[in-house]
């Protein structure tokens, strides 16, 4: 009731109690980082691949970062140790029954060499979502931010600096419990791998064509959708890998009698046209349950209403797209997520027929919209620093 207490003599304690709490707990967690986090480095270091020739997701560095959790005891102390491979009981319950969530952000460097992190507290809220979906444990997010931002002082050396590239993080959470039956698991592994990754794109950006999908679907009320588990991304490898045998870069997830738009393989899709009213606006599928709350998501809205830009969340069933289309209302269509930012999309086959999505109306050899330009310009320029936002976080 403190806080809340009426100034006395004209003078307000709140703000300088606030300031107190906010740095006794800054301390606080820094100190139990130091006491508690074990560092043992690695005494065989990995050959570090060229930037120029980095493939996602292949050259993982040389630490990784974990915590176990009991639920009679709680978490262990976090451990960031040389990279090495689990010992599992075969039994594990994540074997099992997909007990398992995880997160994709990225650290980059800016022009001074200092690491920078992009909304990392939003990665870490969105995984005690999921994690808490399934039964598995949650953390303090500051706690588990600031473990990251160890694991990458620790890392440094595998943080590319050239424009473009980045060091990617997963983390990710797995049931441990050695038992058969689905259950709630009593014990779990928190832990962090990176690997540094090139550019999305190695010469600019290059639009791709879509296969919406009538059969398959990704997400449904009730389910899974808006979290970010193992579940949702497995049963999409065969529809993307038929779309890529016809010719299809990505999966355009449908949903409902209107197959209604929602996301874009895995990523979330946004649509810049003229309405039925003749008004401009940037759709992109509300967050109904069925779909993921992304980071690079939420940029967008945010940046395309800073520019006077009218954003809804809503839907837009194919049939409307398509007719805005033949009428000449689209104006440009993109998909959003972290490992490319942003993707144009030049065309979209629905029910065995081609549609073009146009992407410059006034320069045909553009390989992106103006808007998707300007988005992916304004998301990079915040996470290498070079423009100061409340987004991009340095780690000291």
């Amino acid at each position: 009731f403190f806080l809340y207490r009426p100034p006395l003599h004209g003078i307000c304690f709140v703000p300088l109690l606030l300031l107190f709490v906010i740095l006794l707990d800054y301390t606080v967690l820094h100190h139990y980082l130091q006491k508690n986090l074990s560092v043992t480095r690695t005494n065989n270091p990995k050959e570090k691949p060229h930037h120029s020739e980095l493939v996602f997701g292949k050259s993982m560095s040389d630490h990784i970062l974990e915590a176990d959790w009991y639920a009679a005891s709680g978490w262990n102390d976090p451990v960031i140790k040389p990279y090495s491979a689990f010992q599992m009981d075969p039994a594990s319950l994540v074997l099992h029954y997909g007990l398992e969530c995880f997160e994709g952000m990225k650290a980059y460097k800016d022009k001074k060499g200092q690491i920078r992190l992009f909304r990392p507290h939003d990665n870490m809220e969105r995984m005690n979502r999921s994690a808490k979906r399934l039964s598995l444990p949650t953390y303090d997010v500051n706690v588990g931010v600031d473990l990251i931002k160890e694991f990458l002082k620790v890392e440094e050396d595998w943080i590319p600096t050239q424009r473009g590239c980045s060091y990617y993080l997963r983390p990710t959470m797995i049931a441990t419990q050695a038992a058969l039956g689905v259950q709630a698991s009593n014990q779990a592994k928190w832990y962090v791998i990176g690997c540094p990754v090139g550019p999305y794109y190695k010469s600019g950006f290059k639009p791709v064509k879509l296969l919406a999908d009538s059969k398959n679907v990704r997400a449904w009320p009730g389910g899974v959708g808006q979290y970010k588990v193992g579940g949702n991304y497995a049963p999409g490898i065969v529809p993307q890998r038929e779309a890529a045998e016809r010719g299809y870069a990505q999966i355009l997830w449908l949903f409902g009698e209107k197959h209604n738009l929602t996301e874009v393989g895995t990523m979330n899709m946004f649509v810049y046209w003229k309405n039925a009213k003749g008004e401009k606006e940037l759709v992109t599928a509300p967050l109904d349950g069925t779909i993921l709350p992304g980071v690079t998501r939420s940029s967008v809205i945010s940046l395309a209403r800073s520019h006077g830009i009218t954003v809804r969340e809503g839907y837009i069933p194919i049939a409307d797209l398509i007719e805005a289309t033949k009428e000449d209302r689209v104006i440009e269509c993109f998909g959003a997520g972290t490992a490319c930012i942003i993707a144009p999309i030049n065309g979209i086959n629905y029910m065995d027929k081609d549609y073009d999505i146009p992407l410059d109306i006034n320069d045909p050899s553009a390989n992106a919209g103006p808007l998707a330009q300007k988005l992916s310009d304004e998301i990079q320029a915040i996470q290498y620093g070079e423009v100061e936002h409340e987004w991009s976080v340095i780690v000291d």
